[in-house]
C-alpha cells in the first residue's frame, strides 16, 4: 500500500515514520500516511511565519477563487471523497455523502463572505471636535493559525478551521487527528491545486504527543482546537498570552413538551441520538420528556430506535455504524453497565459487537451517572420524565455543558423563554439539538468552549479590528 505525503508549506512531503489507518468495522488497514520529522514541522511553521504578511495582503479575489475552487473540486470528487471518510471513520456512507455535501458547502459561504470582509467607513463628525474626520475599520489577521481537528467530521471540521483563515489571509497548519488524517490529506491535494502562495497551509499528521511543541510556539498566535475539555482547557492553561478558540463538546438535551408532534420528535431523536454512531458533540444525550405524554412518546420512540439499520457502513442502508475504534465502544459499554449497577433499565441496546455499540435507550437513569453527567459521545440516550417546563428547562441546565439544546413545543411564548433560560449557546425549537446549518455561529457556554464557528463568526475570531482615521476630509 502506497504511503500518502503530508503537504509541507503546499508541498507534497514525506518523513520518517508511518501512521497506519484502520477500518473499525473489519479491522482492515485502509491507508497509511507519512508522519513529519520534528525538522519538517519546523520548517512548516517558519513557512507559516515567512508568509503571513503576504498572505494578509492577497487580493480579496484570490482568495476567494481559492475557496471557490476548493468548493468546487470536493463536489466533483464528492463520491471519493465520502467512500474515504467511511473508510477511515467508520461513519455510514450515507452520513459521509451528508458531510461531503457540507464542506462543499462551507467552502462556498467562506468565498462569499470573503468578497464582504472589507472593512466598513465610519463618519466621526457626530461630534464638533470631530470635523472633517473619518475612520476605516478593517480587520487584521493575528497571524497563522493551528487547527487542531477531532475525528467525527474529519472533513467538514477541518473545512471549519481552513476556510475562515484563507478567507481573512492567515496561514493555516492543520494537525489532525491521527485516527483519521487521510481526509485532510486530501484536502491539501485540492488546496494544492489553487494559486494560495507557498507557506499558506500545512497539514501535518503527527501523534498527540508532539502537538504541544506546535499549541506552544509564538509564531503561531492562533489555536483554534475542538476536542475534549481536559485537552482544550490544557491547551488554554499553557498558553494565556494567544488567541484560543475551542469546542469542547457537551451532553446535548432534547425537551418534549406536551404541545410536541410526538411521531416527528420520536423519529428525530432515535435517529440523532445514533447517527455518526452518537459521535457528535451535538447527538441527543439527554431526553427529558412532560409527564402528560411520557408513556406515549416511549411507544413511539422504541420502534423508531429498533427500525435503525445497524451494520457495514459501506452499505447504503446503514444508518448506524461501528464507534472509531473498539476501545471507544468499551469505554461506552462500561458507562452504560455503571448505569444499570446504579439502577438504570436498558429499555432498548445495551450491547456491544467489536466496535459497534447498539442504539440504546435508557430510562430511570440516577442523575449523577457518567451517561448524564459527562459527554457519551456514542449511541445512547437517557430518558428522564418531567412534570412541566419549569423542571424541563432547569434539568436542561443542571450540566456543566452549553453546547446545544433542542425544545419539542408549538409554543411561541415557551420557545422565547427557552431562548432567556437555557444555558447554550444554540437552541433548535422544533427539532433536535443536532441541527446545525454550517453558515450560523456555533458554539458552546460554560464547558463547552469558547469562540464560535461558522465562517463569519470564524473570520471575527481569527482577526482584530484596525482603525485608520483620515483627517481634514471635506464630507
Amino acid at each position: 500500500m502506497d504511503v500518502r505525503p503530508f503537504w509541507l508549506a503546499g508541498r507534497p512531503a514525506t518523513g520518517d515514520g508511518e501512521l497506519t489507518v484502520t477500518n473499525s468495522h473489519d479491522g482492515r488497514v485502509v491507508g497509511i500516511a507519512s508522519v513529519p520529522t520534528a525538522g519538517q514541522v519546523e520548517q512548516a511553521v517558519a513557512a507559516a511565519a515567512a508568509v503571513a504578511g503576504e498572505a494578509a495582503a492577497l487580493p480579496i479575489h484570490v482568495r476567494a477563487e481559492a475557496l471557490a475552487h476548493v468548493a468546487r473540486r470536493i463536489g466533483e470528487r464528492a463520491d471519493e471523497i465520502a467512500r474515504l471518510i467511511t473508510e477511515e471513520n467508520g461513519k455510514p456512507i450515507f452520513w459521509s455523502r451528508g458531510e461531503v455535501n457540507r464542506a462543499v458547502s462551507t467552502f462556498r459561504f467562506a468565498a462569499e463572505e470573503t468578497r464582504r470582509f472589507s472593512g466598513e467607513v465610519q463618519r466621526l463628525d457626530t461630534e464638533a471636535a470631530a470635523t472633517g474626520r473619518l475612520a476605516y475599520v478593517s480587520r487584521v489577521p493575528h497571524g497563522p493559525v493551528l487547527a487542531i481537528t477531532p475525528f467525527n467530521f474529519p472533513l467538514n471540521l477541518v473545512a471549519h478551521k481552513v476556510a475562515p483563515a484563507v478567507a481573512v489571509g492567515a496561514p493555516v497548519i492543520v494537525k489532525p487527528a491521527p485516527a483519521t488524517p487521510l481526509s485532510s490529506l486530501l484536502l491539501g491535494e485540492i488546496l494544492a491545486e489553487t494559486a494560495l502562495p507557498e507557506g499558506m497551509f500545512s497539514v501535518l499528521p503527527v501523534p498527540n504527543d508532539r502537538a504541544g511543541d506546535l499549541v506552544a510556539d509564538p509564531r503561531l498566535p492562533v489555536v483554534s482546537f475542538t476536542g475534549s475539555a481536559p485537552v482544550g482547557y490544557a491547551i488554554r492553561d499553557r498558553i494565556p498570552g494567544k488567541h484560543v478558540t475551542l469546542e469542547l463538546g457537551g451532553n446535548a438535551a432534547a425537551v418534549v413538551l406536551a404541545d410536541a408532534d410526538l411521531d416527528w420528535a420520536a423519529s428525530r431523536i432515535a435517529l440523532f441520538s445514533n447517527y455518526q454512531a452518537g459521535q457528535s458533540c451535538i447527538a441527543v444525550q439527554r431526553v427529558i420528556v412532560e409527564d402528560a405524554v411520557y408513556d406515549a412518546f416511549v411507544e413511539r420512540l422504541l420502534p423508531a430506535v429498533g427500525a435503525l439499520v445497524t451494520g457495514d457502513p459501506a452499505d447504503e442502508k446503514t444508518q448506524v455504524g461501528p464507534m472509531v475504534s473498539v476501545q471507544a465502544a468499551e469505554r461506552v459499554e462500561q458507562w452504560v453497565g455503571e448505569a444499570v449497577a446504579a439502577g438504570a433499565k436498558v429499555l432498548a441496546g445495551g450491547t456491544r459487537d467489536g466496535a459497534t455499540f447498539a442504539p440504546t435507550v435508557l430510562a430511570d437513569v440516577p442523575r449523577d451517572a457518567k451517561v448524564c453527567r459527562e459527554e457519551v459521545f456514542g449511541p445512547v440516550m437517557a430518558l428522564s420524565r418531567v412534570s412541566g417546563v419549569d423542571e424541563a428547562f432547569a434539568e436542561v441546565n443542571d450540566s456543566r455543558y452549553g453546547l446545544q439544546a433542542g425544545v419539542f413545543t408549538r409554543s411561541l411564548d415557551v420557545a422565547f423563554r427557552a431562548n432567556r433560560e437555557l444555558e447554550v449557546g444554540g437552541l433548535i425549537i422544533g427539532d433536535v439539538p443536532s441541527y446545525r446549518a454550517d453558515q450560523m455561529p456555533y458554539g458552546g457556554v460554560k464547558e463547552s468552549g469558547a469562540g464560535r464557528e461558522g465562517l463569519s463568526s470564524a473570520m471575527a475570531d481569527y482577526t482584530y479590528e484596525k482603525v485608520m482615521v483620515l483627517t481634514g476630509l471635506v464630507l
